[in-house]
C-alpha cells in the first residue's frame, strides 16, 4: 500500500510525519511518496522536491511566485497519477491542495483524496467548503467547532481527529525544574517571528525593539528565539542588530526547552501561540502585513479575534496586536505585566488550562485520522 502526502509548510511537515508514524503502525508495509521537510523524510519520503519551494510564502509572495508555484502543482499531480497511490493526503495549504485535488480527480477519479487540515473557512472565504466538494472524499480537522461549520456551509464530509500539539503536551508542560526557572532571574523570553519570510520582514524589527524597550524597563532578559533550519541565517542576520544577541534554535526539542522554562513570550499570530498556550507561558501576538492586504482581509474576515487561543477560549485573554496596533512600544506595554507576579499573568494561565478539556479526543489525533483514512481506502477497495 502507497499513500502520497504533501505539505507546504512547516506545521504541516510535523503532522504529515506524525500520521506516517502512525499509519506504519497499524501498516508496517506502508510506502510513502510525495513532498514534505525533514520531519516527513525522517519516517521515510524521499521529498518530490524541497518543502521550502512552497513554504515559508504570504499573499503577495504567492502572486510573485505563480508561475513556479503552478509547476509545481502540475508536477504533483502527475506524479500522483503516474503511481495510482491508495490514497492521497493533502495537508494544509488550502490553495496548493485544492488545485492539486482538482488535477488529480479530473484524471484519476479512484483515488481517494483526503484533505488534512480543514481550510478556516470560519475566518473568511466560506465558499470553499463547497467548493472542495467534488475533489476531496474527507476532511480531517484540527478543532473541534469544524464540522458542524463544514457541515453547513456544504462542504465535504469533516471529522474532528484533534490538534497534534495535543500529543505534544508531555514535552511542553514545565516540570518542577522549569517552573522555578520561570521564577527566577534573567527571566527567559521567547520569541517566535513565524515561519513565513514576509512575518520575518514585518515583525522582527518591531519585536527586536521591543525587547530593547522591555530590557531597560525589566533589567536583563534571557532571549530565545526558536525558528526553522530554512530560515535560520536570515533570523540569525535579522537578530544581529537586537540590543540583546537571541540565542536561535531550531530544533524541536530546543525549542520546547525554552518554552518550559519561558517567564514571556512574543509570537507571531497562529499555531505558536496555542502551542505557547498549552505549554502554559503567558505572551503577547501580534502580525502586520501590507496595507492592502489588511484592506481585503477586513472585507473578508468573519471573526473578531485572530488568535487561536482566544477563539477557543471565545475570549479576549491574550493581547493582540495587529496592524497599526504592531508596534514595539506596545508589544511592549502588553508583555511587560506578564512579567510580574500579577493579575494579568495569572489570568492567561488560568484560561490556558481551560484549553485542554476544549481539545480533548479520546486517541491520539494521528490515531484517529489513521483510522479514518484506512476506512476511506477500505470502502474504495471494496466497491
Amino acid at each position: 500500500m502507497e499513500i502520497y502526502l504533501t505539505a507546504a509548510e512547516a506545521s504541516g511537515d510535523k503532522l504529515g510525519a506524525s500520521l506516517m508514524a502512525a499509519l506504519k503502525r497499524k501498516h508496517p508495509s506502508v510506502k510513502f511518496s510525495g513532498v514534505g521537510g525533514d520531519a516527513m523524510a525522517a519516517q521515510g519520503l524521499a521529498s518530490q522536491y524541497p518543502l521550502s519551494e512552497l513554504a515559508a510564502f504570504g499573499f503577495a509572495d504567492v502572486i510573485r511566485n505563480y508561475s513556479r508555484i503552478r509547476r509545481r502543482i502540475d508536477e504533483t499531480a502527475d506524479a500522483i497519477v503516474a503511481s495510482k497511490p491508495a490514497a492521497v493526503v493533502l495537508i494544509d495549504s488550502f490553495g496548493f491542495s485544492f488545485q492539486v485535488a482538482k488535477r488529480v480527480r479530473a484524471r484519476a477519479p479512484e483515488i481517494p483524496i483526503i484533505k488534512y487540515v480543514a481550510p478556516q473557512v470560519w475566518v473568511w472565504r466560506q465558499r470553499r467548503a463547497r467548493a472542495m466538494r467534488p475533489f476531496f472524499d474527507h476532511t480531517l480537522a484540527l478543532f473541534p467547532f469544524e464540522p458542524e461549520i463544514h457541515r453547513t456551509l456544504g462542504g465535504p464530509p469533516c471529522t474532528y481527529v484533534g490538534h497534534p500539539l495535543l500529543e505534544e503536551i508531555a514535552k511542553l508542560r514545565p516540570g518542577p525544574d522549569d517552573l522555578a526557572r520561570r521564577e527566577t532571574k534573567p527571566p527567559v523570553l521567547v520569541v517566535m517571528p513565524g515561519s513565513r519570510r514576509s512575518e520575518l520582514r514585518s515583525l522582527m524589527v518591531a519585536f527586536g525593539e521591543a525587547v530593547s524597550i522591555l530590557s531597560a524597563t525589566h533589567g536583563p532578559l534571557e532571549v530565545v528565539l526558536p525558528t526553522l533550519p530554512f530560515i535560520e541565517a536570515e533570523v540569525r542576520e535579522a537578530g544581529r542588530s537586537w540590543p540583546i544577541a537571541p540565542e536561535v534554535v531550531v530544533t524541536d526539542e530546543e525549542k520546547r526547552k525554552a518554552m518550559r522554562k519561558a517567564r514571556v513570550a512574543l509570537a507571531s499570530s497562529g499555531t505558536a501561540t496555542l502551542e505557547l498556550a498549552l505549554a502554559q507561558v503567558p505572551h503577547v501576538g501580534a502580525y502586520r502585513v501590507r496595507w492592502w492586504e489588511a484592506a481585503i482581509a477586513r472585507l473578508m474576515v468573519k471573526v473578531k479575534m485572530a488568535l487561536l487561543p482566544n477563539i477557543l477560549l471565545n475570549e479576549r485573554i491574550v493581547p493582540e496586536l495587529l496592524q497599526q496596533d504592531c508596534t514595539a512600544q506596545k508589544i511592549a506595554d502588553a508583555a511587560a505585566p506578564l512579567f510580574e507576579t500579577g493579575d494579568a499573568r495569572a489570568r492567561q494561565i488560568a484560561a490556558f488550562h481551560r484549553i485542554d478539556a476544549i481539545l480533548a479526543t479520546p486517541e491520539p489525533p494521528s490515531e484517529r485520522a489513521t483510522a479514518i483514512l484506512l476506512g476511506i481506502i477500505a470502502k474504495r477497495t471494496a466497491r
